[in-house]
């Protein structure tokens, strides 16, 4: 699904979207190689949207025992180049 991304400096970008069809929340960074995994169920990111910054994410896939708790706390996940032969356990919509 088309959507926009607008942040509050007045930039918008055109991404493509997947699960829920409004985000919103501070937009921060991680800049992990691996373990992209653990920052979706992480409580310190409850209300976030994740800027991963290793270019392409789900290569190696997930796994239930990496979980940090039963669902997902960020607000959105952005990326560059998302793989969906090896897609994310964690799905959105957890609202």
């Amino acid at each position: 699904m088309q959507a926009i991304l607008a942040l509050e400096d007045g930039r918008i970008f055109a991404v493509t979207a997947m699960g829920t069809r409004r985000m919103r929340g501070e937009v921060v960074f991680n800049t992990s190689l691996t373990g992209y995994q653990e920052s979706l169920p992480d409580p310190s990111y409850a209300g976030q949207i994740v800027v991963l910054t290793n270019p392409q994410i789900g290569n190696y896939g997930t796994n239930r025992a990496d979980n940090e708790s039963a669902r997902p706390y960020i607000e959105g996940l952005i990326v560059r180049e998302f793989r969906p032969s090896a897609q994310l356990a964690l799905r959105a919509g957890h609202r």
